[in-house]
């Protein structure tokens, strides 16, 4: 349980800066189907997480304790380090004909692969409770995107998300320098 809020509290942090929620609120708009975007919203984050625990659980006999805190450290300073550079707007994804559900799970899936909210999961999962990292980290991705999907693409894009991105840079960026300073024991 012990990675739960962590996963969640990064996630939280880092998807508003992100283009997942971007297309939620593009595709809730498009398809005045703000529930049926949510649920694949949050399967879409689940099944990108669920990827990331297995493999932080695969990794974890393998990794020592420091290993697993520089493991973080690089998530975080990697989180930080992309928070600085604007995302492209997302497609619209306006061919795609798998329906509002379809479109909306394969799209986001696609679009959230690799993104930082996974890297964190992969981290706290080698903590030994990999289930709770993507629990966590899927909850907080999806509120975000339930926010951006209930404010609509105009509302969300008029909020200074670049402000938060920057402002999550920093922080990502100190702490994982913390904690990778702490891991490598130089202090």
């Amino acid at each position: 349980m012990e990675a739960l809020v962590p996963a969640f509290l990064l996630a939280l942090l880092s998807q508003p800066g992100d283009r997942p929620p971007l297309l939620a609120a593009i595709l809730a708009d498009r398809t005045s189907r703000p529930r049926t975007i949510l649920l694949a919203a949050a399967l879409a984050h689940a099944a990108g997480n669920i990827v990331a625990a297995l493999l932080g659980a695969t990794l974890t006999p393998s990794l020592t304790p420091e290993a697993k805190s520089l493991l973080l450290a690089i998530a975080l300073i990697f989180a930080g380090a992309t928070g600085f550079w604007t995302s492209k707007l997302p497609s619209r994804l306006e061919r795609w004909r798998l329906g509002s559900f379809g479109t909306a799970l394969l799209g986001l899936f696609i679009l959230a692969f690799g993104e930082r909210t996974q890297f964190f999961t992969l981290a706290l999962s080698t903590g030994g409770e990999p289930w709770f990292a993507a629990a966590g980290a899927t909850l907080g991705a999806t509120i975000v995107s339930g926010a951006a999907l209930i404010l609509g693409e105009t509302a969300w894009t008029a909020l200074p998300l670049r402000w938060v991105r920057i402002a999550t840079a920093v922080l990502f960026l100190g702490a994982g320098l913390v904690i990778g300073v702490g891991a490598l024991r130089l202090i």
